[in-house]
């Protein structure tokens, strides 16, 4: 395999929680140099839980391939080792409470003046400017502004989605905005400065469901595991399980009438006349369908489905998703070391024929300290607490 496309990239990362971690892992796995800032408790997402031999689940997801060093940052000595870093860096990442960076003399126009060809990105939970700058901005919070959960759940009670998604969204385009810089950066020489704010990530994500209300009068209603617009289109029952599946046009509506429910008048059921009557007239489509999927084992049905070329799905839970054939038989698990050994992890799902991607080990709070102070010329300095960033 040849080099990795950012061999050579150096990243200094102050970061916390998801966000930015998730942005600065994806940098990493393609082969940039990420040197995690920490205080000396580090990242407090290494606190979130317990759950992988003693580790947190947030922190060896987000982690891996990354060097961590304690810096005082409330010290003249550490702000001092934090400007050398950034002055000959590639990219600063940050999602620091708002303020904070500026507090240590990086903010943007400053940390440019320093190093004119940096890539300076802030995540933030609201953005720069506005009524919503400093108010604190978690996940469900984010998800909650964005009207997520607005769609999301049953017609009963609001839900929301059971990973970080608003972190999620901000990384990915912080990762996706750095590469662009990057990109441009080999053009014009120059730096840029990016900014990602969760809400407005997230806001991109809801654009279909923004316009389906903004034009209509009317919100797309919670429909739980249904789909809101589509029927037959989400879980059923089985005799001995839930089976999933959807149907998107009138000849799939047809030959699943005929194939898999064998009930081929179904499909002249006036009721159930394209996809709008269907949706309309859904507790009796559903009342129709599973009288005969109620008689039939979940294999059964699958393989009627598939069969039929019906799109369909088994409702996995984590242990089954781990087991998944399909993950097997490509073999999409790779070992990654970390302090309490080795850790299976899913390779990222972008592959390359030309290169592999970097899966290195999770670090030790401050584990690269030494090592990274002597690149630069310094001795250890005294690693007093780093103060609180949050």
């Amino acid at each position: 395999m040849g080099t990795l496309p950012l061999a050579g990239i150096t990243v200094i990362s102050l970061e916390q929680a998801v966000a930015a971690p998730f942005a600065t892992r994806q940098l990493a796995d393609l082969g940039a140099r990420v040197i995690k800032v920490e205080r000396d408790t580090g990242d407090f997402a290494r606190g979130y839980d317990t759950k992988v031999h003693g580790m947190a689940s947030y922190f060896v997801w987000l982690n891996r391939s990354k060097e961590s060093i304690v810096l005082d940052l409330k010290s003249d000595e550490g702000i001092a080792v934090l400007r050398k870093l950034v002055s000959t860096a590639d990219v600063l990442v940050q999602n620091l409470a708002p303020g904070a960076i500026e507090r240590l003399g990086l903010g943007p126009d400053e940390a440019l003046a320093l190093n004119p060809r940096l890539i300076h990105a802030s995540i933030s939970g609201y953005g720069r400017g506005g009524s919503y700058e400093q108010k604190k901005a978690y996940d469900l919070l984010v998800q909650c502004e964005a009207g997520l959960l607005s769609v999301t759940g049953t017609p009963e009670s609001p839900a929301k989605v059971g990973v970080s998604i608003a972190d999620v969204s901000a990384g990915m385009y912080a990762y996706s905005g750095i590469l662009t810089s990057l990109l441009q950066r080999a053009t014009t020489g120059r730096g840029d400065v990016l900014e990602i704010s969760m809400l407005e990530a997230l806001g991109e994500w809801m654009a279909q469901p923004y316009f389906y209300a903004e034009y209509s009068g009317a919100p797309p209603a919670r429909s739980g595991a249904q789909h809101a617009s589509i029927a037959p289109y989400g879980p059923f029952s089985a005799a001995d399980g839930t089976v999933f599946f959807g149907i998107q046009n009138e000849r799939e509506w047809a030959k699943f009438c005929t194939d898999v429910l064998q009930q081929p008048e179904l499909a002249q059921d006036a009721r159930f006349a394209g996809n709008a009557l269907r949706v309309d007239n859904r507790p009796a489509l559903h009342e129709a369908i599973n009288a005969v999927l109620g008689g039939l084992s979940a294999a059964e049905v699958l393989a009627r489905l598939d069969a039929a070329g019906i799109a369909n799905a088994q409702l996995r839970d984590m242990q089954e998703f781990s087991a998944h054939p399909q993950l097997a038989e490509r073999n999409r698990w790779r070992d990654v070391d970390s302090p309490v050994g080795p850790l299976r992890s899913l390779i990222p799902p972008v592959t390359s024929r030309e290169v592999d991607i970097r899966m290195d080990p999770v670090p030790e709070i401050g584990e690269h300290t030494e090592k990274i102070l002597a690149e630069l010329g310094l001795g250890a300095p005294g690693l007093a607490p780093l103060h609180n960033i949050n």
